[in-house]
């Protein structure tokens, strides 16, 4: 007696599949590098813009927060607007790639090249 085998898809619709999500991925990984973010810290005394390939584009501090007897404040909030833009620009290509892969998403960082 033979176990019974679901059939599924043949290993060229699969193939497809696969390369048609890699297309995917590759443009929205396009769409998100080119994608800017306004970060704002320190109560929006520091605001950080930064695009998709984490990359600082410009960074504003309000004249207040500017104290020659308190650099190491100015320092710290930099550090926390820069780390919170980059965090924000991880989060969301994570997000965006994960709506493409579905359930494969764990799987991407096995197959190199697809971010």
């Amino acid at each position: 007696m033979k176990a019974m085998v679901p059939k599924g898809p043949s290993a060229n619709e699969m193939m497809k599949q696969v390369q048609k999500m890699q297309q995917d991925m590759q443009t929205k990984q396009a769409e998100l590098e080119a994608k800017e973010y306004n970060i704002s810290a320190g109560g929006g005394a520091v605001n950080v813009v930064i695009n998709g390939k984490k990359e600082v584009q410009s960074v504003k501090i309000s004249p207040e927060l500017v104290d020659p007897d308190d650099v190491e404040t100015l320092e710290d909030i930099l550090v926390a607007a820069i780390n919170e833009a980059i965090t924000t620009v991880e989060n969301d290509a994570s997000a965006e790639m994960a709506k493409i892969t579905g359930p494969l998403g764990g799987l991407a960082g096995g197959f190199p090249g697809l971010f």
